[in-house]
């Protein structure tokens, strides 16, 4: 899944010893965002309706042929073949299902068409089969690409200041204590951050996605929030009369298991694109647009690129320009390399081994020492 286990660096620094990290930069920017677009052959920034829909439709085909091979065939395998035949299963089904969540997300971002009606459609639809809600979720992921890297204003995997952490952190890290964390967040993090903002900013009061008079939305926007309630109601309610048809171990194995591993790489990718020791955050003093947006890192999930739609690999361009359709992302991130130069992050470090590490290294962030110029910017650390 991806070989070495360095931050990209600048073509004269590229001798470095394998596992070695290199900050990003915090010195403004030598480029502007116009100049980063104008590398980016322009057929990149236009979006196709047919294309888009083309791998959707892929998506369901495989989703559709899985369904049919586990459904049909299964329940006549002898029994220890079928423990074998679930997991496949489960984690083909999965996968191929966080695929059209990301395809979900760029309707969010309007990246899917040039019709926002029917971006937004789509995406209802296709959030709402996944128990998203997918309005409320719009919005505040807009306000996280609004907010990147800001301590007081991003929206998600906002980390602590040494001065917040809780008392029981010193005796989760260890080994144990790392592999029950990471478990839960990967478990339970997305439903809590839906319903109870974990892992968010802070908010006076209940920041809940589902609650159309939290402190997340505006009077402009708490229509659309029930909307997105509905969307997910009507799913709940759909799945609820597929237990009485077919009984809970039936939708728990065909839907519920695979909609957890979904989950779980929702909550790995966004957290790996945004954690990492040579990433910094930035507080009012020192934060600005474009330093945030590349306070990102592009990582390498193998063959699974390809089927979450390059989200992992080309997330520094996503941050910079989101309504790009994601078929278009990897011939621009291709392009900007050369413009941003070190600015740029790539981590090759297998994902199963950078879970565990950033989970080690990133427990809280907190200014250099002896650096006034810099007091601002936050790095992580990892000495409780």
């Amino acid at each position: 899944m991806g070989a070495g286990g360095r931050m990209s660096v600048p073509p004269s620094q590229r001798k470095q010893e394998p596992g070695s990290m290199k900050r990003v930069p915090i010195s403004k920017p030598p480029f502007t965002l116009s100049e980063i677009k104008k590398a980016i052959p322009p057929h990149c920034f236009q979006r196709s309706l047919i294309r888009s829909f083309s791998y959707l439709v892929y998506d369901f085909i495989l989703v559709s042929i899985f369904y049919y091979v586990a459904t049909t065939y299964f329940h006549n395998l002898p029994q220890p073949l079928s423990f074998v035949a679930w997991p496949i299963y489960w984690t083909l089904q999965g996968s191929v299902l966080t695929g059209v969540w990301v395809i979900a997300h760029e309707c969010g971002h309007h990246a899917f068409s040039d019709y926002q009606w029917i971006d937004d459609t789509v995406g209802l639809i296709l959030h709402s089969s996944l128990l998203v809600p997918y309005f409320s979720w719009k919005y505040s992921h807009r306000r996280h690409h609004s907010n990147t890297g800001s301590l007081e204003r991003d929206e998600v995997f906002v980390p602590k200041k040494r001065s917040s952490i809780r008392w029981w952190a010193k005796y989760l890290n260890n080994p144990p204590g790392r592999f029950v964390t990471v478990t839960i967040q990967l478990t339970l993090g997305w439903p809590l951050y839906l319903a109870f903002n974990v892992a968010g900013r802070p908010y006076e009061g209940l920041a809940c996605h589902y609650n159309p008079y939290g402190p997340i939305y505006n009077d402009r926007e708490r229509l659309q929030i029930y909307i997105s309630d509905v969307g997910v109601l009507a799913v709940t309610y759909g799945l609820y009369r597929l237990v009485l048809a077919k009984g809970l171990a039936w939708v728990i194995c065909v839907y519920g298991v695979p909609l957890l591993i979904v989950n779980a790489f929702l909550v790995m990718i966004t957290y790996l694109q945004h954690t990492h020791p040579a990433l910094p955050h930035y507080d009012s003093s020192e934060w600005d647009w474009l330093r945030g947006a590349l306070a990102t890192v592009d990582r390498d999930y193998g063959i699974l690129n390809k089927v979450f739609h390059n989200i992992t690999d080309t997330h520094v361009a996503h941050h910079l320009f989101s309504t790009m359709p994601h078929y278009h992302a990897m011939e621009a991130t291709k392009a900007i390399k050369p413009i941003l130069g070190e600015y740029y992050s790539f981590d090759g470090t297998p994902v199963y081994k950078a879970i565990f590490r950033e989970a080690k290294e990133c427990i809280y962030v907190e200014p250099d020492e002896g650096e006034q110029s810099s007091k601002g910017v936050f790095w992580f650390r990892n000495k409780i």
